[in-house]
């Protein structure tokens, strides 16, 4: 090489360097060098394809393309294969490469898409950052169709100097990317806390998640799974902006291996393109699923027993961030565990609050109107006592009896009324506690269960005292001293029913009468609990309250 050579390539490799120092911009500092590079070797056209590990490519850059490589919007540079490309999947493209007779530009000739200005083959040189292989450089020149020793090495030398300005890039882009991610997963986590408090189920704060990760992160797909029985369900999904409540059909068993192993590794897994689109296949919504390149899943550790969730996202195959991405996601499943936590802190706290009102109105029914009535009952009698012992019965006596009597009944339905607001022996079971309590009231209560899960506080309570009220309408006006009664639990419902072989009234199945005030109130019951309650009473066959109530999912 003579000293002119030498020269002239020392500053070509200077002005390259400086160029690439100009920008944090990959497509700008790619356009940029590549003119540059161009102009100080003396080449006309010049193009850069970026490989990811599957082998997919795209054109980046480029410059003073051929009208044949311009056809239909760069086509030529779009689709298809060619040697160069195929070597560097292969991974035998090590080193500068002397020319390759262009594919491309032959297909362009073969169907006409236009002038080549003479270019028939090309130079082709991996990028690379260390052993890291990131794409490829390609330069040409009209009627040139060979490269020699000292050129090629040149090309090698900026080649170098390309990819470890990419990859400097691309660390800075990443760091950029998890800065961002970890503001948005404040702004997440506060607008989260203030929401808590909204939620009135598990399937409110599923959907209030997906939504707020649409609202504050760019990922184009995310959803919530809930485990139930070994099996995986969609609970809550957005995608395209869009947030809603899935309860479709379940994963193929190969997603559903995948989601357990995400659990067991504690921590957030890169998922493939087939697994992610498996995901977001089960959504009702009309996701275009072959945007999504890849995804992550992230297990949400639940305190509760058998309780697991996943949350998955979905990310675009440009997406080349998947490090950052993945450590904000395992931030954003903790925050969301936290979150869950406080939902059931505040539904506890609601809990007892409630029971404290209930209680203090219990005592206060009992210091008061439970001791005026006591004493109404014993004035009555004695003064019925005292009229009754004279010659003659005082016109007043019967009066006084009858005022005893009533007492009597209004302390012992006051009594019923105290039980109420502080019922015991749920501890044992919804059963156990309807018959001890029929036992109480005089009748003999027979119980059934069929299915076992565990009921929420409330819809427990809730049924409690839908079946306090109907042994108590069993014991006044069925005219028996038996009662049956069936709880039937399944994943979807509860179904309490109460049943008598007594007098009986309607010969078929009836809306609930509007003068009767008790079951009118089991009704109200039974729909502030999201369910039903129907009335079947025959003079032959007796009288069926039946109360169907919804249930929650059990796993989120």
């Amino acid at each position: 090489m003579t000293e002119k050579a030498g020269m002239q390539e020392m500053y070509t490799l200077k002005t390259i360097a400086e160029t690439l120092n100009t920008s944090n911009d990959l497509n700008l500092m790619l356009d940029t060098v590549l003119g540059k590079l161009l102009e100080l070797t003396g080449l006309t056209t010049g193009w850069v394809f970026l490989i990811n590990p599957q082998g997919e490519y795209v054109c980046i850059a480029d410059y003073s393309l051929p009208p044949a490589l311009l056809y239909n919007d760069k086509e030529p540079m779009r689709c298809g294969s060619c040697w160069c490309v195929n070597r560097f999947r292969d991974g035998r493209l090590d080193n500068a490469v002397n020319i390759i007779n262009c594919k491309r530009l032959e297909d362009a000739v073969e169907h006409q898409w236009g002038d080549t200005h003479d270019i028939t083959h090309h130079a082709t040189v991996p990028l690379r950052s260390g052993k890291k292989m990131l794409g490829l450089l390609n330069v040409a020149a009209p009627g040139k169709e060979h490269f020699s020793d000292s050129e090629l090495a040149l090309l090698q030398a900026v080649a170098y100097q390309i990819g470890s300005a990419m990859e400097r890039m691309r660390l800075y882009s990443a760091e950029q990317r998890r800065a961002d991610l970890y503001v948005r997963l404040g702004e997440f986590s506060r607008s989260l806390g203030m929401m808590v408090n909204e939620c009135s189920s598990a399937d409110d704060m599923a959907m209030m998640v997906v939504k707020l990760l649409g609202h504050h992160y760019d990922w184009p797909f995310a959803a919530l799974l809930s485990q139930k029985n070994g099996s995986f369900m969609v609970q809550s999904a957005h995608a395209h902006g869009k947030s809603e409540m899935m309860n479709l059909s379940g994963l193929s068993p190969e997603v559903e291996a995948r989601m357990n192993d995400v659990i067991d590794s504690h921590r957030a897994t890169v998922l493939k393109a087939t697994e992610i689109q498996g995901v977001a296949a089960m959504c009702n919504t009309r996701f275009p699923m072959s945007v999504l390149g890849s995804g992550l899943a992230a297990p949400i550790p639940l305190s509760s027993p058998g309780e697991t969730a996943v949350l998955v996202v979905g990310m675009d195959s440009a997406n080349g961030f998947l490090h950052a991405d993945r450590e904000v996601l395992d931030a954003l499943a903790e925050h969301i565990t936290a979150s869950w936590e406080s939902l059931r802190l505040v539904y506890k706290r609601r809990e007892l609050t409630r029971l404290e009102e209930r209680n203090r109105l219990a005592r206060d029914l009992h210091d008061s109107v439970n001791q005026i009535l006591f004493s109404l009952s014993l004035t009555a009698k004695g003064a019925e006592s005292m009229l009754s012992a004279s010659p003659q019965m005082h016109p007043a006596a019967e009066a006084m009896k009858d005022i005893r009597s009533l007492s009597q009944e209004a302390l012992k339905e006051m009594r019923a009324l105290i039980m109420q607001l502080r019922p015991a022996g749920l501890e044992s079971g919804l059963l156990s506690a309807l018959q001890e309590y029929g036992t109480g009231q005089g009748l003999q209560v027979v119980v059934h269960r069929t299915g076992v899960r565990s009921l929420p506080q409330s819809i427990e309570e809730g049924l409690w005292r839908i079946g306090q009220e109907a042994l108590n309408n069993v014991r006044k006006h069925a005219g028996v001293p038996s009662a049956e009664i069936s709880l039937q639990l399944s994943d979807q419902e509860a179904v309490l029913i109460v049943t008598d072989r007594g007098k009986g009234g309607a010969k078929k199945r009836e809306a609930l009468p509007a003068s009767s005030l008790g079951l009118s109130i089991m009704r109200e019951r039974a729909q502030s609990l999201g369910g039903r309650l129907e009335l079947v009473s025959s003079s032959r066959k007796g009288t069926s309250v039946t109360v169907v109530i919804p249930l929650p999912s059990e796993s989120v």
